[in-house]
């Protein structure tokens, strides 16, 4: 079985934890709150934060990447007509989890993972009205002439070179190599092989491409690297 991206298993098997994650993404959409076991609150923040980052959106595309994932219609309507827009302020932290102690029985420890839905405090509201106010400002401001740039010359190698198109769900290479933030799986254009961080050709490889995960580097038609043919 693949090794889980972060913490403990919370099921049996891959598919039986997407499916609790599932159920229980859905209850929070539902209810702004829930309560359960501190590992399964750990292991769901991140996977409904990256559920309601699609859903800050609002396209089509991002509705039916939701809809993959909970099945509930009605979550996911709440999820984006509700849920979405108090977020948008937000560029992050859309969720708190809150430690109860232990539970009746077996003493598992027990924590309250909620949505945060209250407005942001004055002084970051009006931090992001400022910038907006610069950003408006320099957009009307008019532009200055600056001198013609002399562009390299094109080599015939590169004028022949196909462009390379961005698959659904990557991130094209920054031009220093590093990964955008929240993408950490490599994806060669050339061999269809994608590079999870850890393993040995990790290092070694270029990347063409970033995922956010295995599974969405899957979906685009890569193959893992040293997988059986």
């Amino acid at each position: 079985m693949p090794t889980p991206t972060k913490g403990p298993r919370v099921g049996g098997g891959p598919a039986h934890e997407r499916l609790i994650l599932s159920n229980l993404a859905t209850a929070l959409f539902e209810n702004d709150r829930i309560t359960t076991t501190e590992a399964k609150a750990k292991r769901l923040r991140p996977f409904a934060e990256r559920l309601i980052t699609f859903a800050k959106r609002g396209d089509l595309a991002a509705r039916r990447r939701v809809l993959a994932v909970v099945r509930d219609k009605g979550a996911v309507h709440r999820l984006f007509a509700e849920i979405a827009p108090d977020m948008a302020q937000r560029e992050g932290g859309y969720t708190r989890i809150t430690k109860i102690g232990g539970r009746k029985g077996d003493n598992a420890p027990m924590a309250v993972i909620e949505l945060v839905r209250e407005p942001l405090s004055a002084k970051k509201a009006t931090v992001k009205e400022a910038e907006a106010a610069t950003k408006r400002a320099a957009k009307d401001a008019a532009p200055v002439e600056e001198a013609p740039v002399e562009e390299a010359p094109v080599s015939d190698a590169q004028a022949d070179a196909p462009a390379v198109d961005v698959p659904e769900g990557a991130a094209p290479a920054t031009t220093d190599g590093s990964a955008p933030e929240g993408y950490t799986v490599k994806a060669e254009s050339g061999s269809k092989l994608y590079h999870e961080a850890g393993t040995e050709s990790y290092d070694e490889a270029t990347a063409d491409f970033w995922f956010e995960s295995a599974e969405d580097a899957e979906a685009a038609g890569f193959t893992k690297a040293g997988s059986a043919e």
